[in-house]
């Protein structure tokens, strides 16, 4: 008997449907190859992270390493000292992480959400330090403070709750993703050639929608 899935079809069919729309930007643009690379492993590490699968971080490492240097020359110096400084450490030590606690009959993790306490404690510690970012990264020159400042900070939560398999690390990602979205199409229209980055952020931010409901639906699943 075929085990027919639709949605892994329809999974696979989306995935090279967004490579082939990266591939062909990067060829009629004249796209940045760091650019493109960047957004190739990007959006290839949150497809695999929202799987569940360790293996994610490998490919991030890199993928972060190109986007750092992005940041650079665009003049991030929140999301560049992020990627160098928190990403990267990070994404090592997530698959190590990972590996401890993957289910029995295949390679994923298993799902968790936070406590309600955690979870305030959580948010009000990211709102905080937001403030302080887009205060000091004003002060420092920073192209845009308040979304550079707002999503560097918001991503070491995002980052820290990855690493912790928690679900809410998706409600992060929505905002973060939703923002830098804005923040590379401003700086695209005006004339930069990273339009690969700019697909890159609108498909993570539909991917952590997508991956936010199927997280809910596995755990409501299994607290049944």
């Amino acid at each position: 008997m075929i085990n027919f899935k639709p949605r892994k079809y329809l999974e696979c069919a989306a995935l090279i449907l967004i490579y082939l729309i990266l591939v062909i930007n990067a060829v009629i643009h004249r796209d940045s190859p760091i650019a493109f690379i960047s957004a190739f492993c990007g959006i290839t590490y949150t497809i695999m992270a929202g799987k569940g699968n360790p293996i994610c971080y490998i490919i991030g490492v890199t993928g972060s390493g190109f986007y750092a240097y992005l940041s650079f020359v665009n003049a991030l110096w929140g999301n560049l000292l992020l990627y160098l400084a928190y990403y990267i450490p990070m994404q090592i030590l997530g698959f190590y992480k990972w590996r401890k606690h993957l289910k029995k009959d295949r390679y994923e993790i298993k799902k968790s959400s936070l406590p309600k306490k955690e979870r305030l404690i959580t948010i009000l510690l990211t709102l905080i330090f937001s403030i302080a970012a887009v205060i000091v990264l004003s002060i420092s020159g920073d192209r845009n403070p308040v979304i550079d400042g707002i999503t560097t900070v918001f991503s070491i939560t995002g980052m820290y709750l990855t690493v912790r398999r928690s679900i809410e690390q998706w409600l992060v990602w929505i905002i973060v993703n939703g923002l830098s979205l804005i923040m590379w199409l401003e700086i695209a229209l005006n004339g930069v050639k990273v339009y690969s980055t700019v697909i890159m952020w609108g498909v993570y931010f539909l991917l952590a929608i997508y991956f936010y409901i199927q997280w809910r639906m596995e755990i409501k699943l299994h607290s049944m």
